[in-house]
């Protein structure tokens, strides 16, 4: 029997985890404003970056006293500058339950070889914090991009901890509520949660990294790329516009447009709303559906932002090969592109919910969703 589509799709089918989708209505006319052709150390160039790092202070709330710099190479280039610069002073904590935290394990273990107890989990679940010595410098992800699953809250983090937290928040910022106080290094790229263009980075310092930063020096050559210090003091320029190296202005304004955006729906609270109603979507479905389920084992650390799927059906033969032909059917029909699970995941579907989706979007994306399940347990059967 031949398995009705659903009537309406998805008028935004953009459901890519990085980059995602522009936010709505977005035009290039309204990046008219953009220097471009322009030094970034001109007046006018420094004065979008300094407007650019004082919005996102005032959006997320970050304290008057933490720096924020714009660098090179998006959420990768950030994190790798603060673990190339930090680490090393003391013996570190690698937590991981998903695929990029793997890597930054790979890197402080493998490649600067420094002492560290790591700590991982299955796609699905999240390591144990209770477990970690907050005495030691730990890294971990926030939000894991490609396993659907977050930090509850930071509560286990205790505030007299002698090490700094390392936090990875690329697909948290601006969706979720980050504690400040509990978080020393925070990095993040605006390619997520406000549907920036890629390629720059963003590092959050307290004043407790700051001074690691300038009464330690790793025993490794550091890249310029990576330098934060100079004489044993912070280069104070990099956290006010004078990036490392050359940014895309035409990213900058890009970037710029968005938090104006996000302040018209109430800055961090809207966000926050919009990517929460977004997910609430998905798990509904999830829960009406015996056929599917949330990858996160545990609600309290299910992601709102990357929220990942798996088919559960005994039908099923190859799980790998199922999913991919159900996100290929999606394609097709243009309800979702760019919704595949990460390589390295588990098989299923990762369906960004970001605060720059449209919730009329994903409600339209469900029945799709089911339209493709059917057909192809039809297609194998």
């Amino acid at each position: 029997m031949a398995i009705q589509a659903p009537a309406t799709l998805p008028a935004n089918p953009r459901f890519s985890s990085g980059p995602c989708t522009k936010i709505p209505g977005f035009s290039l006319n309204m990046l008219d404003d953009a220097p471009l052709g322009r030094s970034h150390r001109a007046s006018v160039g420094k004065a979008k970056l300094k407007e650019a790092i004082e919005t996102t202070r005032d959006i997320l709330g970050i304290p008057a006293d933490y720096k924020i710099g714009i660098v090179p190479a998006s959420d990768t280039g950030a994190v790798e500058m603060a673990l190339w610069s930090l680490l090393g002073e003391r013996k570190a904590t690698m937590c991981a339950w998903e695929s990029f935290g793997a890597g930054w394990v790979t890197d402080v273990v493998k490649q600067l070889k420094i002492d560290a107890d790591v700590k991982t989990a299955e796609y699905g679940d999240i390591v144990d914090f209770n477990t970690v010595d907050f005495d030691t410098d730990v890294v971990f992800t926030w939000n894991g991009t490609t396993s659907g699953v977050r930090m509850a809250n930071g509560d286990v983090i205790p505030a007299d901890r002698e090490g700094l937290t390392i936090c990875d928040a690329t697909s948290a910022a601006f969706a979720m509520d980050l504690p400040w106080d509990k978080l020393d290094v925070t990095t993040f790229s605006w390619q997520k949660v406000l549907g920036g263009e890629g390629g720059h980075g963003v590092i959050v310092l307290s004043p407790r990294a700051v001074a690691r930063l300038e009464s330690y020096t790793p025993a490794w050559p550091l890249p310029k790329i990576f330098r934060m210090t100079k004489g044993g003091k912070l280069i104070d320029g990099i956290f006010t516009g004078a990036t490392i190296n050359t940014p895309s202005m035409l990213c900058v304004e890009d970037y710029l447009v968005a938090l104006n955006w996000a302040k018209s729906i109430g800055g961090l609270k809207g966000l926050i709303a919009r990517a929460d109603a977004n997910a609430q979507v998905v798990w509904d479905f999830c829960a009406a559906k015996p056929w599917i389920a949330n990858l996160a084992a545990d609600a309290a650390t299910a992601s709102t932002t990357s929220v990942c799927v798996k088919f559960t059906d005994a039908r099923i033969k190859d799980g790998a090969a199922f999913a991919k032909a159900v996100a290929k059917r999606l394609e097709a029909a243009g309800a979702a592109l760019d919704a595949g699970a990460y390589r390295d995941a588990p098989a299923g579907l990762r369906i960004w919910c970001g605060s720059t989706v449209e919730t009329a979007d994903v409600k339209a994306l469900m029945p799709w969703i089911e339209y493709a399940f059917e057909a192809e347990i039809e297609a194998q059967a």
